[in-house]
């Protein structure tokens, strides 16, 4: 790729790479490059000011979402977004969330520059499993595990069969993590509410074998590593770049 798009890369504008070049900022294998149409491959080590730049030609982001967020990449009513929690330097160009988490869910949001990786991974035909706890309303009991294994029917679809595994059964509210492998609008409090428990509590902990990283805070987020980012394309049947 040219200089200034792998410059690009580092989380700069097609014009602020070209500046740091001319600037002598940017160094290929330790020398310093002034020549923005240059190529450069990917087992070259090009660094601005110092700093390494990673010459993946997608990213993946992990972020735990915290509640009032929207997952999207812009809101016309100006509320809050995903995008807006990231630092300036990883909110790079076509980076989208897979999938949506509702504005009062938290947990695991996983952002791409791959749309097709974000595509196969929400797409029913590969069935990415989800793993969400859930603090509800009432008792759980074998009955509610049960209905949940059967597939709920929620009036515009059926639910198809889930796993439900009760943490902890009390009078007033219920603990649970939900396993799912679609991810319809509302469908786990829609699922709960099915079988007489509403949900106060959702948080989304794991997608395709990924799962959050617990040192993160809520709005926090880091860059997958390459095991996660294979873990992932090996869940959408695909290669990983």
């Amino acid at each position: 790729m040219r200089l200034d798009k792998a410059v690009s890369l580092a989380g700069l504008s097609r014009s602020e790479a070209k500046d740091a070049i001319k600037k002598g900022r940017v160094c290929i294998n330790g020398i310093i490059a002034r020549d923005a149409a240059m190529r450069v491959e990917a087992t070259d080590a090009v660094t601005v000011d110092s700093k390494p730049v990673d010459l993946s030609l997608h990213r993946h982001i992990m972020l735990n979402k915290p509640s009032g967020v929207i997952t999207a990449t812009e809101d016309t009513h100006g509320e809050r977004t995903v995008i807006d929690l990231l630092p300036r330097e990883m909110r790079f160009k076509d980076l989208g969330p897979v999938g949506r988490l509702d504005k009062d869910v938290t947990g695991l949001v996983i952002l791409t520059t791959d749309g097709v990786l974000a595509h196969r991974l929400i797409s029913p035909k590969h069935d990415a499993m989800k793993q969400y706890i859930a603090k509800v309303e009432g008792r759980l009991t074998q009955n509610d595990i049960d209905a949940f294994a059967a597939g709920l029917d929620l009036g515009d679809f059926i639910a198809k069969p889930a796993k439900l595994e009760i943490d902890d059964a009390g009078e007033v509210f219920s603990l649970a993590r939900v396993f799912i492998s679609e991810g319809k609008f509302h469908q786990v409090k829609r699922m709960f509410s099915k079988v007489g428990h509403e949900v106060l509590k959702l948080k989304r902990i794991s997608i395709a074998g990924l799962t959050l990283d617990e040192t993160l805070a809520e709005g926090e987020s880091r860059a997958l590593t390459p095991d996660e980012i294979r873990l992932l394309y090996e869940a959408a049947g695909m290669e990983a770049e």
